[in-house]
């Protein structure tokens, strides 16, 4: 990152959240979701609870999980567990994300996250343009990753329990390189599935796996402990992407897979 970059990073801040306190409410919540775009691996919702007391004690050097680096994420991990009032992840697996389609998989996702707070908030920030948790007191808040305080440090709490998963699941199914990916895009992972098929961790309506599974390429699922898969593609070639039951109004639409 270059220093002009550095300089537009966004720094988030407590602002909406003191507005929200100064109207009388006690506790605030912030939520963000990790994996919706991934090509295997859950999605994963992270949601942080604060009050006004903890505001001065709040760890330093929280951003959007996106502009951190994994590392950085690790270190803040469990001072924001230790410092918030209350968090929690929920998630819902690839099968569920298949079988329900990316919005229902992030409102049960949600719904878990919510089920498991010690505290409840009286105002949940989501980020994003809608809100699918259900909550009665949740705003959405279009770049609130980046801009509200709560929202940051939930993504930095979403993204880190799910990158420890795929970290984990990766000696179980070499071939894929989840350790480095954590079930992303990239072209190593469309040449793995294309040698190996799809892991029982893979999104089957995701286009890599499904064109795959059409075209008879790697449709079979492959057995933990197989060979890494070693070809690289050149370029990679955009697919469609199936988004069952997206955001209002694009319900059936094709979505593109992410450039690699």
């Amino acid at each position: 990152m270059s220093p002009v970059e550095r300089r537009r990073v966004t720094v988030p801040n407590w602002r909406l959240v003191r507005e929200l306190f100064a109207e009388g409410c006690a506790l605030v919540g912030g939520l963000d979701e990790v994996g919706r775009g991934a090509w295997a691996g859950p999605v994963t919702i992270g949601i942080v609870v604060v009050e006004a007391g903890c505001l001065p004690k709040a760890p330093r050097g929280v951003r959007d999980s996106k502009l951190l680096a994994e590392r950085a994420r690790e270190s803040l991990y469990g001072p924001l567990v230790s410092w918030c009032p209350a968090a929690a992840t929920g998630e819902a697996s690839p099968q569920e994300c298949d079988e329900l389609g990316m919005t229902a998989a992030q409102q049960l996702a949600a719904s878990r996250a919510l089920a498991r707070l010690s505290l409840q908030p009286e105002i949940l920030i989501v980020d994003g343009k809608w809100d699918y948790t259900g909550h009665p007191g949740a705003r959405a808040v279009i770049g609130a990753d980046a801009t509200c305080f709560p929202v940051a440090a939930a993504s930095v709490l979403a993204k880190v329990t799910r990158d420890r998963q795929m970290i984990a699941h990766a000696p179980t199914w070499p071939a894929y390189g989840f350790e480095r990916n954590k079930g992303y895009a990239s072209a190593a992972h469309r040449a793995a599935v294309a040698s190996n098929g799809m892991s029982p961790l893979h999104r089957r309506s995701w286009s890599v796996c499904y064109g795959t599974h059409e075209r008879g390429e790697g449709a079979a699922v492959v057995r933990p402990g197989g060979d890494s898969a070693r070809r690289e593609e050149a370029s990679a070639r955009e697919q469609p992407v199936r988004h069952e039951n997206g955001p209002p109004g694009e319900a059936g639409r094709v979505f593109p897979a992410p450039r690699l």
